[in-house]
């Protein structure tokens, strides 16, 4: 575990010559290595020694104590609710399996079409927030659908990143009349 790494090499530090061992910045570090790994650092109490005077420290000790309902203590739990009654557990995974497509494209959306953060101070905003998630929602949806037949299955942020590389260009031609001709192609993803 990365965490654990850092906190190692903290405590072999120690033992070298010359390294600080002032306890404010010891303390700092570890505090560092908490706000980088802070899922990890929860599960760790971290003790740190001094020595008799209190001025340098001698030793840094930690145990891993799992924190309760965490992900490291209850992995790969779900716990699905629902209305239908008596699914077959085939019907669960579908629905379950959409939602989560649903999700991630929602938060693909919100990403890309600015709609993230939400600071709607009144009811129309809201509607109108709304409306145009789920709009946007309903044409990626038949996009998908329409890929599907031909036999594209990939996810949205896959489908994103191949399509980013078609890009519209604008060829602009003087003709001999003075006027202006504009040729729009896009190139191919």
């Amino acid at each position: 575990m990365l965490f654990e790494e850092v906190l190692q090499k903290l405590a072999d530090r120690l033992a070298r010559p010359h390294t600080t061992k002032d306890p404010g910045k010891i303390h700092q570090r570890i505090g560092r290595a908490k706000q980088k790994y802070p899922r990890a650092a929860q599960h760790y109490t971290i003790e740190v020694k001094l020595d008799q005077a209190g001025k340098s420290v001698t030793a840094i000790t930690w145990s891993k104590d799992p924190k309760q309902g965490s992900a490291l203590t209850h992995p790969g739990v779900y716990c699905l609710r629902t209305t239908l009654t008596e699914p077959t557990d085939a019907e669960l995974w579908k629905t379950y399996s959409m939602l989560t497509n649903l999700e991630a494209v929602f938060r693909s959306l919100k990403t890309d079409l600015g709609l993230r953060p939400v600071f709607h101070q009144n009811e129309r905003r809201v509607d109108a927030h709304l409306f145009l998630s789920i709009l946007a929602y309903i044409l990626v949806h038949t996009i998908r659908m329409q890929l599907k037949v031909t036999g594209m299955t990939e996810s949205w942020d896959r489908l994103r990143n191949i399509l980013s590389g078609q890009v519209p260009i604008t060829a602009t031609v003087q003709r001999n009349d003075a006027r202006t001709v504009h040729v729009r192609k896009a190139t191919r993803p």
